[in-house]
Formats: C-alpha cells, structure tokens, sequence
C-alpha cells in the first residue's frame, strides 16, 4: 500500500460528526498535580490544602488529597475523619487503593499517606509495577490531585515537591517563615533542579501585608532570582473564623462560606484554574508516583 492509500485510510478511520464532518481527536487530558508545602509549621498549609480543596470542588472539579504530612494526619483532622488505613496497607497488598481511599465533605477524596510513604525505599520492582497500576486508575477519575507535603526541608517532603507539576509555598508575615519557605526552594533547586515555585501570603491583614511577604521573600532569595521563578499567587486574609472553624474539626469555607478567608480561598481556586498547569503534559497522578519512587 503506497503512502497516499495509508493516509487515506487513516481519513476514513477519523470519527465524523453528524454532518459528516470530519472532527480532531481530543487530547486526554490529565489531573494537575499540585503540591503544597512550607518551610516551617503553623503557616496553615493544611488549611490551604482542605480549603482549596473545597473551592475546587464547587468550581466543578472532582478532588484528590494525599495526606502526606507524615505521623500528623493534619488532612484528617481538618475534616473530622478517622481513617483505618492507609497507603502502607496498599504497598503490602493487604488492601486495594479504593479500599483505602475515604471521602471527605463534599465528595473530596483522600489517600491517608501515614508513615507508609518511608517505605517507598524498600519496594520491589514488582511491588512498584503494582502500586502505579493501582495508581493508572485514578487519572480519569480526578481534575485535581493536591499533595499536603508536610512542612520543612525533610527528603520525603523535598520528594514530593520535586515529583509534583506545580508547587504553591505557604507563608506568612513572621520573618522566619520567610527564611525557611526560601530555604526550602534553595534545596529543592540546587539539588534536583526545579526551578518554579508559587508563593501563597497566608493569614495576612490585608493586600499590602502580603504584597511585603513577597516583596521579602524576593529579597531573601535575591541570589536565586535569575535561575528560579516565584510567582505570586495571592493572599488569605487572617480570620477568627478559621480558628472557630477549626475547633469545630470543619474547613472554614463549609463552616462559613462567607467570611473574609473562605472568599479568599474561593479566588485562589479560580485564579489557579484560569492560569496554564506547569510540567509535563502527561504530569498525571502515576506519573507523580513514578517520580516519587525513582527518588526513594
């Protein structure tokens, strides 16, 4: 058959509407894989991460959590849960991933990580095989996969913030969050090179304050800038809400939707669904357990 017969047939094989018109194939499309992290605790990530969550869901986007601050299960804490298992239980083969998933307010979805994520390291070949095949299933199930990596300088947490598409750091006003978030992306790009980072202001007053959390940061980072990008995300203003919202073991956006913070975490979603995903096109959710693992 001669190259004009091939493509022909691969014409007459391309599906046709109703009119006979011939349509383009569409590109699947991929979750974005997003971490966040910070340099140090009590900057509030997990709230982002459980808000955020929220937001993206009543934006129409189904979501993922891994839960991957490591002994503190902070995720569960924020929405109340007391979840039985974990990925460790997946890993050994006790349990499948959707036996080990539970649900969240609101239809979100969580993998409790646990301290299972230390066993990455000893993990045969085959074991890995079955841990991405668990993992394959899940990328048309979810738009969104959100890491809460844990906070600090840590191998598991500089891990998961180099196996993930996107990386928002937390930080707040104090002049030590501001060192260690720069600290943070020091290592993470003169060790293993990535270069792109989001900067989140948390539990600011008000737009000036968190514009000055930037601005430091910028500073604190001077000799990087050229070689790293940060770029500013945004601020959620500082709350009593969130306090009350958390004693109450519930997000402040589903406790009360209206106050300053959760329009806060409702912009942030919209703002991250209107820019481009960063990363590679097939920056999937097995493709984020394969960079996770080759790093162990």
């Amino acid at each position: 058959m001669n190259k004009a017969s091939v493509f022909n047939e691969m014409v007459n094989k391309r599906p046709q509407n109703m009119d006979g018109i011939l349509e383009t194939p569409t590109k699947p499309t991929f979750p974005r894989v997003i971490a966040v992290t910070s340099g140090k605790g009590g900057v509030g990530k997990t709230s982002v991460v459980g808000n955020l969550a929220i937001a993206f869901r009543r934006l129409g986007k189904r979501v993922l959590i891994l839960d991957g601050d490591l002994g503190l299960a902070n995720i569960d804490l924020i929405f109340g849960l007391n979840p039985k298992h974990n990925i460790r239980h997946v890993m050994s083969g006790e349990k499948d991933l959707a036996e080990v998933i539970i649900e969240g307010p609101e239809d979100i979805h969580i993998i409790p990580a646990g301290s299972g994520v230390h066993d990455l390291a000893h993990l045969t070949n085959g074991q890995k095989l079955n841990l991405l095949n668990e993992f394959d299933t899940l990328n048309e199930d979810f738009d969104i996969f959100l890491i809460d990596t844990g906070a600090g300088i840590s191998s598991n947490i500089i891990y998961f913030n180099i196996a993930a598409q996107e990386r928002i750091v937390v930080a707040t006003c104090e002049p030590s969050s501001i060192r260690s978030a720069c600290a943070l992306m020091k290592v993470i790009f003169t060790e293993h090179g990535t270069k792109r980072f989001k900067l989140l202001a948390n539990m600011v007053k008000d737009a000036q304050e968190a514009r000055l959390v930037f601005e430091n940061l910028c500073n604190e980072a001077a000799p990087l800038l050229g070689r790293i990008s940060i770029e500013y995300l945004g601020f959620i203003p500082k709350d009593e809400h969130c306090e009350k919202a958390a004693k109450e073991q519930r997000p402040v956006l589903q406790r009360f939707p209206h106050c300053k913070s959760s329009k806060g975490f409702c912009e942030l979603a919209e703002r991250l669904l209107t820019s481009s995903a960063e990363g590679p096109s097939d920056g999937n959710i097995k493709f984020f357990w394969r960079k996770l693992m080759s790093c162990h």
